[in-house]
C-alpha cells in the first residue's frame, strides 16, 4: 500500500526552496540534483515538482516530463563522466527500498559491481557543487 504523500518530505523542502541543493537542471515540471549521499560520483535524482509518493501517483504527462529531464541529465553526466553506463534505478514502496517518499528516479554512472552503500558516506560539497555545475553547463550547451 502506497505511503500518503507528505509536503514536508525532504524532496518537497528542497523543491520549495527550503533545504539547498545542487541543482543540475531545473523546469516548470522537474528538478534535477546531486545526491549528496552517492552511489557512485556523478549520481544525480530526478524528481516532478508534483505530489507524487511513487510510479502508481504520475500520471502518464508528469512521468513524461520528469523522463525527459533524465534524458537531458543522462547525456550531460556521458559527457562530463565520461561513463557509457548509466544505472537508472527507481523504488516504489518501503518494502522496495524508497527511503524519501516522493517520486524519484536515480541516475548513477558507474557499472553495477561499483556501486557503493547508499547513504553510506556523504560526498564533499565542493565536488558536488562543481560537477553540478559541469552537468549544468553541459545541458545548456
Amino acid at each position: 500500500m502506497p505511503a500518503v504523500y507528505d509536503n514536508n518530505n525532504i524532496f518537497a523542502k528542497i523543491i520549495r526552496g527550503d533545504i539547498p541543493c545542487h541543482k543540475v537542471y531545473e523546469d516548470s515540471n522537474t528538478l534535477a540534483f546531486m545526491d549528496v549521499m552517492p552511489q557512485a560520483r556523478g549520481h544525480v535524482l530526478v524528481v516532478p515538482k508534483c505530489e507524487a509518493v511513487e510510479l502508481s501517483d504520475m500520471s502518464a504527462a508528469d512521468l513524461q516530463t520528469v523522463f525527459n529531464t533524465a534524458q537531458k541529465v543522462m547525456q550531460a553526466q556521458r559527457q562530463v563522466l565520461k561513463r557509457d553506463g548509466i544505472i537508472q534505478m527507481q523504488l516504489n514502496g518501503s518494502q522496495a527500498g524508497q527511503s524519501v517518499f516522493h517520486y524519484h528516479i536515480h541516475l548513477i554512472p558507474a557499472h553495477i559491481h561499483e556501486l557503493g552503500l547508499h547513504e553510506g558516506e556523504a560526498a564533499s560539497t565542493q565536488d558536488l557543487a562543481e560537477l553540478a555545475a559541469q552537468l549544468r553547463n553541459a545541458i545548456a550547451a
